[in-house]
């Protein structure tokens, strides 16, 4: 069976608003994804690393992922972070994901135990198991320290709802190793300033950051790069390499967050052990 792309284009890896008492801004965060959609986002990535997903209780996520999907309707797909390092929890909130209404999964390696590549294996396994979601795989060794080698992430596309995979590993010749061993995998981008790079090796879309700062400029990027208009993708690229510097001058999402209180669409506060610099 062919596997069709969750999204393709730009899919924003969403902030979560927070008030002052630490609770979830859902005011903020409606308005947040209402530019979004205007912007023609392909997809809203809850609950990820950006989200700061490490510090949301389980019902606060289920409660985020339901009132996202509630409000965007089939306007854009809903994808749900659930990676944890601990595989039963990370099947505990797909389970909620999916109840949740979510229309994806986007799945982070286990962090800090530092599992083998045979254990990243299983734990997908286990989470795609968990329901009929597709799942996205997420590579990000700079925050996890477990990279998914090409060769893992081949046995990873046997896993029948296995959907794709976020490559924030940095690494381009990895990337272009995982394209010529795994030609049919959707990949999307998870680094920034390497964005136009992996489309240019095969990759279907960007799960970004600075999407959430300008997702019109991110959006048309893509646009034309799938148009052919390869020159004008890299002026988008190339414009955009300040903001994103900007962006990741501290720790994600630390300085996004400061960006857009700056903009008043949010109040400047994180989750410790963040801190508002």
């Amino acid at each position: 069976m062919k596997k069709l792309p969750i999204f393709v284009g730009t899919g924003t890896a969403m902030i979560t608003p927070f008030k002052k008492d630490l609770t979830v801004d859902y005011e903020s965060l409606k308005k947040l994804m209402e530019i979004q959609l205007k912007a023609g986002a392909g997809a809203l990535i809850m609950c990820g690393t950006t989200g700061e997903a490490s510090t949301l209780e389980r019902e606060e996520k289920a409660e985020i992922i339901y009132k996202a999907k509630d409000f965007v309707k089939n306007d854009c797909a809903v994808i749900a972070g659930t990676g944890c390092n601990d595989t039963k929890k990370a099947v505990a909130f797909t389970k909620d994901a999916y109840e949740a209404g979510a229309d994806g999964i986007l799945a982070v390696t286990p962090y800090y135990n530092k599992t083998t590549q045979d254990g990243i294996i299983r734990y997908y396994k286990d989470i795609c198991d968990a329901s009929p979601l597709p799942v996205i795989a997420y590579n990000v060794p700079s925050r996890t320290c477990v990279n998914i080698l090409p060769a893992t992430a081949k046995e990873l596309w046997e896993i029948p709802n296995l959907f794709g995979i976020k490559e924030a590993s940095g690494n381009m010749a990895q990337i272009t190793e995982l394209k010529s061993l795994c030609g049919e995998m959707h990949i999307y981008s998870g680094s920034d300033e390497i964005n136009l790079p992996i489309l240019s090796v095969g990759g279907i879309g960007i799960i970004s950051v600075v999407s959430n700062a300008v997702p019109e400029k991110t959006q048309e990027m893509c646009n034309r790069w799938f148009e052919g208009d390869t020159a004008g993708a890299l002026r988008i690229q190339l414009s955009l390499m300040p903001l994103i510097k900007q962006l990741f001058s501290s720790v994600n999402p630390i300085p996004i967050k400061k960006y857009l209180y700056e903009k008043g669409l949010t109040e400047y506060v994180l989750r410790p052990p963040l801190y508002a610099e």
